[in-house]
């Protein structure tokens, strides 16, 4: 998962075994189906650009076919077809990224072509990659190897690797997963021993912090998320506990010496290839998550991610049984989270879609004008799954589905009703 700011629309994706359906999230309480789709059974990828009505959707029925939509007008732009399953697909306003298990292909976004293919890929079974929201700096990180933890970053812009074929060596076990923060100049990380977090600098590759869960077992993390505002990461796995870490911010002009002295630190390292020596990276290493949040269920596959919302700081989790839980999150002190709200996204309707957890309360503070934060969030495929939960956000989408607005994409506007703004395509 990853996050963006400067926006007032959040939007949640989620694929289910009859279709998939489109969500706005506006307040805590909420919660609005504006789409839903039972055209394409067993969707397990549907993406989003951002609030616009383009939408990506892949099938189990169909699963080398990628299909590109007008959702508000009920329209395909184009379709790609790929050599073996598609794992997973992400994309900004200048790129389109399809992983495979052995290769990653990258399209314009402008037009649908196909841009540049990364072949021979190291082994990738789950499509674990990241492609940073941040479309001026749009880096693609995906692993370097399927028997350690090192990370490829590239330039989805330049279709150059960064640092001179470097790679950033984040773990001794192979990678589970990887997120940039809403400008992509930081990366973290998560092996598949679950046990250390790292965050990186980009493109640098410098390791900037080192989060402990602060348990020993070994953990499947399944989604890292960094706050809008990149001074939060959260992350979730397999367990019960959301973990939710603080990125002390290296501040030139901060007011103690140890800042300062870090802040210098990093600065001068910040021009070197190398890491940071052990005893440097010591000192910016946690053994205890800032807050945390301890679900009502374990060994469900989750996704998290960190929005505000009503002005408030919000942790939103959501999982593959279709729930959808938000808490909220003390800035100052972290802690134990409150659960304020839940939601019923798809599944059985055991619970009242509004009812508050009993250790919750209704929020009772008067509805604030949109928020200035947004979160999204990306399950990563596992195979053929029949239910996935993605989410993107962003203000100016195509709202009414005539023009996206010319800030929507990195150049020139892109009318959408237009079939010959995407024509159909088909590659073999």
């Amino acid at each position: 998962g990853q996050c963006t700011g400067h926006s007032n629309y959040r939007s949640l994706a989620v694929g289910t075994k009859t279709g998939y359906k489109l969500f706005s999230l506006t307040t805590v309480e909420k919660l609005d189906c504006i789409h839903e789709s039972a055209e394409t059974p067993d969707v397990y990828i549907v993406e989003r650009l951002f609030s616009s009505s383009l939408v990506v959707v892949v099938s189990t029925t169909t699963p080398k076919r990628m299909n590109i939509y007008h959702f508000k007008k009920g329209t395909e732009i184009c379709n790609y077809s790929y050599p073996s399953n598609i794992l997973a697909v992400k994309l900004n306003r200048q790129r389109l990224v399809v992983c495979l298990e052995e290769s990653i292909y990258i399209h314009n976004i402008k037009d649908m072509k196909l841009i540049k293919t990364l072949l021979n890929t190291p082994a990738n079974n789950s499509g674990l990659f990241a492609l940073s929201i941040n479309h001026s700096n749009s880096y693609l990180a995906y692993p370097g190897s399927a028997t350690n933890g090192e990370i490829i970053v590239y330039d989805a812009n330049s279709l150059v690797r960064i640092n001179d074929n470097c790679m950033i060596t984040a773990h001794d076990s192979p990678l589970a997963a990887l997120s940039f923060n809403t400008t992509a100049s930081q990366l973290a990380s998560a092996s598949e021993r679950g046990t250390v977090i790292r965050v990186f600098s980009i493109p640098e590759g410098l390791r900037l912090f080192e989060f402990r869960r602060g348990m020993k077992r070994y953990v499947s993390i399944s989604s890292l998320s960094f706050s809008p505002d990149g001074q939060f990461l959260c992350a979730s796995s397999n367990t019960e506990t959301v973990h939710i870490f603080k990125l002390e911010q290296l501040e030139p002009n901060a007011g103690d010496d140890t800042s300062t002295w870090t802040a210098y630190v990093g600065k001068v390292l910040s021009a070197a290839t190398s890491y940071f020596p052990a005893q440097v990276s010591d000192m910016m290493s946690q053994d205890r998550a800032f807050a945390t949040v301890h679900l009502l269920k374990t060994n469900q596959r989750n996704i998290c991610a960190l929005a505000m919302i009503q002005k408030l700081p919000r942790l939103l989790v959501a999982t593959a049984e279709g729930q959808f839980f938000i808490y909220n999150v003390d800035p100052l002190d972290g802690g134990e989270c409150m659960l304020v709200y839940k939601h019923r996204l798809f599944g059985p309707d055991d619970e009242q879609t509004q009812e508050t957890d009993s250790v919750g309360a209704e929020v009772t503070m008067p509805v604030q004008p949109f928020p200035s934060y947004a979160a999204t969030a990306a399950l990563p495929a596992s195979g053929p799954v029949t239910a996935t939960l993605t989410g993107y956000s962003e203000d100016g989408g195509a709202k009414k589905g005539e023009v996206i607005p010319e800030h929507e994409f990195a150049a020139g506007p892109v009318c959408l009703d237009d079939e010959n703004e995407f024509p159909p395509v088909s590659i073999q």
